[in-house]
């Protein structure tokens, strides 16, 4: 993949995510990156030692360049592209677009993968989104923007950790992070301390591993993840023909909270199913529930190309292409469907993809089985 791998950098106001962007720019593993930021003077690059600048665009003595959202993001990224082209900037290898505040990152997600142009040319890496470890919880609590930020992401930043040195915000920590295992089981939780991080831990959050050179569906979907947060909180196991995982539920809490409108799970099919039925199912999702899909991959076994795995990505109404790819990722050749959904009931999902099972191979099914 020629491509370039875009990472998008997200977090709650007051999260920590301007000082966490301010050291990333400084740091000498950021060389070879581009980043669009919103405003310049956010992120104190006054302080920065600056090579060469123009209009809306400065180099960072870290190799990094920097860019501020010109117009709109589309312009922006079509600019930065054909600079690059022609040489007139560095050939960065990688790009972090920064949102502001508590911006749903959906928006941009989409732009990137609808606009053909943009799409040519870059691909979705992750989600970083930054969660300030001491107000983190209190976020979580008023906001259910915060929540969404947190159950999208790839990577998860614990950002103020060196200010947690008592023992009950040790203990406020750890629910923190308990919480966030439950929003969302696959993202590594990271911590940055005052405001530094390694920027390698942060990339490569995408289907592409760059260091293979081809797809990484097992890395990118994770689904031990959703099986070991179902074993740990959920302890009435289903046996049942179609394996499911999802979070358990914390009844302790206000049944209000923002958390319990949101929902981590993988289903995992045993046997292929049909692509047309598949199509409905998912026009069908996107037209009476499209808004609360907020992130949904997988990798399915279509029963009219069975050595070719076809993988899926979905942000809200919006669904990448599907790519096939050349073979599977290993011997195991059931399909797994990762949703992060709201007030969409799992349920209702395993209904209708028990369905599509069905009509694939409706002779595997004795009468009276349950799918």
């Amino acid at each position: 993949m020629s491509s370039i791998p875009v990472s998008v950098l997200t977090g709650f106001l007051g999260s920590g995510k301007t000082t966490l962007l301010s050291k990333l720019l400084r740091h000498p593993g950021m060389a070879d990156t581009a980043v669009v930021i919103n405003e310049f003077g956010e992120v104190g690059l006054d302080h920065l030692l600056v090579e060469k600048s123009s209009e809306n665009m400065v180099e960072l003595n870290s190799g990094c360049l920097c860019c501020t959202v010109r117009g709109d993001l589309v312009t922006t990224l079509r600019d930065l592209h054909i600079k690059r082209a022609k040489q007139e900037i560095s050939s960065f290898k990688r790009l972090v677009i920064e949102t502001t505040g508590l911006a749903d990152p959906a928006p941009i997600l989409h732009t990137l993968m609808t606009d053909p142009m943009l799409a040519s040319y870059y691909r979705l890496d992750g989600v970083i989104t930054v969660v300030d470890a001491v107000n983190g919880e209190a976020t979580l609590d008023n906001h259910m923007e915060a929540v969404k930020q947190a159950a999208v992401a790839d990577r998860l930043v614990l950002t103020k950790t060196d200010l947690v040195k008592d023992p009950a915000s040790a203990r406020d920590l750890e629910a923190l992070e308990r919480r966030l295992a439950q929003l969302n089981p696959a993202a590594p939780r990271l911590r940055a301390v005052q405001g530094e991080i390694e920027p390698e831990v942060l990339f490569n959050a995408g289907l592409y591993d760059p260091t293979l050179k081809t797809p990484d569906v097992l890395r990118w979907l994770k689904e031990e993840a959703y099986a070991d947060s179902h074993a740990h909180h959920d302890h009435d196991h289903d046996h049942g023909h179609d394996h499911h995982h999802h979070h358990g539920h914390d009844h302790h809490h206000d049944v209000n909270r923002h958390d319990d409108h949101v929902r981590a799970f993988c289903i995992v099919l045993d046997r292929p199913i049909d692509a047309m039925a598949f199509s409905l199912f998912i026009e069908m999702l996107i037209a009476t529930r499209g808004e609360n899909l907020l992130r949904v991959k997988g990798i399915l076994n279509i029963a009219d190309r069975p050595d070719q795995p076809a993988v899926i990505h979905g942000v809200q109404h919006v669904f990448h292409p599907v790519a096939w790819l050349e073979a599977w990722p290993s011997e195991d050749r059931r399909s797994r469907l990762v949703f992060i959904t709201r007030d969409v009931p799992e349920d209702d999902i395993r209904q209708l993809i028990r369905a599509l099972q069905v009509e694939a191979q409706p002779q595997d099914v004795p009468q009276g089985t349950p799918a």
